[in-house]
C-alpha cells in the first residue's frame, strides 16, 4: 500500500474539529454542526486578539478608538502592566492573567473577555489570591482593583482581603489534599 501524504494539508498533531477523536458531531444536525464550529472560530479569533493585545502592550503600541481590545490594550499601557504573566502556587494551582501589575500596593489584574458569554470576576478573584500566595503579600495589607474587558464595557472589582482570603485558603488546603493523595499513589 502507497499511503498519501499530507503534509501540506494537515499540520503535524493538528486535530480536525469534526475529527473521529471529537466524536459526538456524528449526533449533530446540520444547525449545530454549524454552530459548534462557529464557536471554534471564535475561540481561534480569542486566542489571536489575545496575542495580538499581548504584543501592543509589550511594545506599547496604543489603539484608536472605543472597543473593547483598545480599551484594555490602552489601559494596560497606561498603567504599565505586564501581559500575559503566569501566577504559580503549585503545578495544582496556577493560571496566567491576561495583565497584571503591582505598584505602590496597589494590585491590578485585567482581563480581556472576546466571547459573547458574561464573564465572571471569579476568575481574577483566583488570581489575585494566586498573587498574594506566591509573592506572599497579605491580602488585607494592599488595595485590589480587577477589571473585566467585554462587549465595548469595563466590569470593575474591588475585592477586599476578606474577599481573598478564603480563597487563598482553599487554595492552600486543597493543594494539600491533592499532593497527599499523590503520595497515596
Amino acid at each position: 500500500m502507497i499511503w498519501n501524504e499530507h503534509y501540506r494539508d494537515v499540520r503535524d498533531g493538528a486535530h480536525a474539529p469534526f475529527g473521529a477523536s471529537k466524536y459526538s458531531w456524528i449526533n449533530y444536525d446540520e444547525e449545530k454542526a454549524l454552530s459548534y464550529y462557529k464557536a471554534l472560530l471564535a475561540t481561534q479569533k480569542g486566542t489571536e486578539l489575545h496575542a495580538l493585545a499581548k504584543s501592543c502592550i509589550q511594545n506599547r503600541v496604543q489603539l484608536k478608538g472605543r472597543n473593547t481590545l483598545a480599551k484594555y490594550v490602552n489601559d494596560a499601557i497606561g498603567f504599565k502592566m505586564r501581559p500575559e504573566q503566569i501566577l504559580f502556587y503549585s503545578p495544582n494551582f496556577f493560571g496566567t492573567t491576561d495583565a497584571i501589575s503591582f505598584k505602590n500596593n496597589l494590585l491590578r489584574i485585567h482581563d480581556l473577555k472576546t466571547g459573547v458569554t458574561p464573564a465572571k470576576m471569579e476568575q481574577l478573584l483566583i488570581y489575585d489570591a494566586l498573587f498574594c500566595l506566591e509573592y506572599r503579600v497579605k491580602p488585607d495589607k494592599i488595595e485590589h482593583e480587577l477589571r473585566i474587558y467585554q462587549n465595548d464595557d469595563v466590569m470593575i472589582g474591588t475585592p477586599t482581603g476578606e474577599d481573598i482570603t478564603p480563597i487563598m485558603e482553599k487554595i492552600v488546603r486543597f493543594d494539600q489534599i491533592i499532593e497527599d493523595y499523590k503520595k497515596e499513589l
